[in-house]
């Protein structure tokens, strides 16, 4: 089966609804999808209730309607074999309505996102052209390239004009000095956070016509250096792209507040941008200005675990996919990074393989998880978990032990 036929097989099933249950994983990408899709059922008559979540249990489906899950789903083999998943992680969910490119052998980890994939599936249910702009998040959010299917979904919203591709600075803010506040993609050692730094960065870059874009980006290069990696610094300036129909031009700006609205706890304020609501975006921002602030103050204090190693503990289970992507991009690591938080009696793991490593962390973070009695899973270079606390000393073991050789 191609992929176009795998989508148009879920649209269809989505089409013969009258209401559907939509979980969308609390991501940027995740989130993406589900607005997508709820566009696409919106236009065509179909009542929807869209919720975000960090994971899904087949318990925690709806028993009384038809449930889609987006970015979420294809590691699960429990799911009551007529749930619908357009997903693009490491397929176990045997359903016939599961659309993926891994089953089509195209690269879910570079190659097509969740977006990109409900992008796909919105197109079959009707002319969703218009929708291209919201592909982009998923791309940026899950590290993806311009590549294969996302490459051919952006030349089409480039010649729809939906989307404008420029060069420029990827910081993400409402001015320029709150970009550079902000600052965790990448993270910026002795400027991220710090008012007065960043104040005397900007300062230092005036010129008599104004700011000076390349004396700001060298001291910013040259001040963080130290500590910082050249993957990290090198994302400081590149492609980006401006989203024609979205109430966020800016796609890097519109993946961040996405990204912290949805992991902060504010979903109803990602997928209210989204759907194309104007009225939430300053309460957008000030989520988004609190997580990047709760993110950049973790980094600044937190420790491995045990010395030595790459395993960390972060106090907010929130935080911690966040810490892990900086700490595997922005730092320079020997080991692959772990970062754990305890809820409860539960523990929420996020896993990051740094530049050079080769390995499929998705399979053996779902293969730990397992084996102690959680779950798990995600893509080759970054993965999650979440598993009863009392088996952390399992699962990091495994870990380690999964590393050594």
């Amino acid at each position: 089966m191609s992929l176009e036929e795998a989508a148009k097989t879920v649209a269809d099933q989505i089409r013969r609804q009258q209401y559907v249950e939509v979980y969308a994983h609390h991501d940027a990408d995740g989130i993406a999808a589900g607005a997508i899709l709820c566009h696409a059922m919106l236009r065509t008559g179909i009542r929807f209730r869209l919720r975000i979540c960090a994971e899904i249990t087949s318990a925690g489906l709806s028993r009384d309607a038809a449930s889609l899950l987006c970015d979420l789903g294809s590691g699960r083999e429990d799911l009551p074999p007529e749930t619908m998943v357009v997903d693009h992680h490491l397929p176990l969910f045997a359903g016939q309505f599961h659309a993926n490119p891994r089953l089509e052998k195209i690269d879910g980890d570079r190659e097509l996102s969740a977006a990109g994939m409900a992008y796909i599936v919105a197109q079959e249910m009707g002319d969703n052209r218009d929708l291209a702009g919201l592909v982009i998040p998923g791309i940026i959010g899950d590290c993806q390239e311009f590549a294969g299917k996302n490459l051919e979904i952006f030349n089409e919203g480039v010649a729809n004009g939906i989307i404008v591709p420029d060069r420029g600075m990827t910081l993400a803010g409402r001015d320029m000095a709150e970009k550079w506040l902000l600052a965790t993609r990448p993270y910026l050692d002795r400027i991220s956070g710090d008012d007065s730094a960043v104040a005397d960065l900007l300062a230092a870059s005036q010129g008599e016509a104004g700011l000076k874009t390349d004396v700001l980006l060298s001291l910013a290069v040259l001040t963080s250096a130290p500590q910082a990696s050249a993957e990290g610094l090198g994302m400081l300036y590149g492609d980006t792209v401006h989203l024609q129909r979205e109430v966020i031009e800016d796609a890097h700006a519109l993946t961040a507040v996405i990204d912290a609205c949805g992991k902060s706890g504010h979903g109803d304020l990602a997928v209210a941008l989204c759907l194309r609501s104007s009225a939430e975006i300053e309460q957008a921002w000030e989520a988004t200005r609190r997580h990047h602030l709760a993110v950049i103050g973790a980094i600044k204090t937190v420790h491995p675990a045990q010395e030595g190693n790459a395993v960390y503990e972060c106090e907010d289970a929130t935080l911690a996919s966040d810490i892990a992507d900086v700490l595997a991009r922005d730092r320079v690591h020997k080991a692959p990074v772990l970062v754990y938080a305890r809820s409860g009696e539960d523990c929420r793991i996020s896993a990051r393989l740094h530049t050079g490593v080769t390995a499929d962390l998705g399979l053996l973070v779902r293969d730990l998880a397992a084996a102690c009695g959680g779950n798990g899973g995600g893509h080759h270079t970054r993965a999650g978990a979440t598993i009863p606390c009392d088996r952390l000393g399992a699962f990091v073991k495994g870990w380690q032990e999964g590393f050594a050789a």
